[in-house]
């Protein structure tokens, strides 16, 4: 399973959307209605899934899919 897919398959999941909705430029608190709970529900589900840590000032500057997929790939190829 490729990162994005897994992350398409946490933001569904913490989300409750469709996978319709999780496009790569979708932004997580505008247009997937994510709050700021959901947001730490959905980074440390990241965590867990991927077996890394996303520093808090880190998940600030997270704001769509596509930048969720490409810090996660930064980190692991690190």
């Amino acid at each position: 399973m490729t990162t994005t897919e897994r992350v398409r398959k946490i933001l569904i999941d913490k989300l409750d959307i469709s996978e319709e909705q999780v496009v790569p430029n979708a932004t997580i608190t505008g247009d997937l209605k994510a709050d700021s709970l959901d947001k730490m529900d959905i980074m440390m589900g990241l965590q867990e899934e991927f077996d890394i840590n996303i520093p808090d000032n880190d998940v600030d500057q997270i704001n769509t899919v596509q930048q969720i997929v490409d810090y996660i790939d930064t980190r692991l190829n690190a």
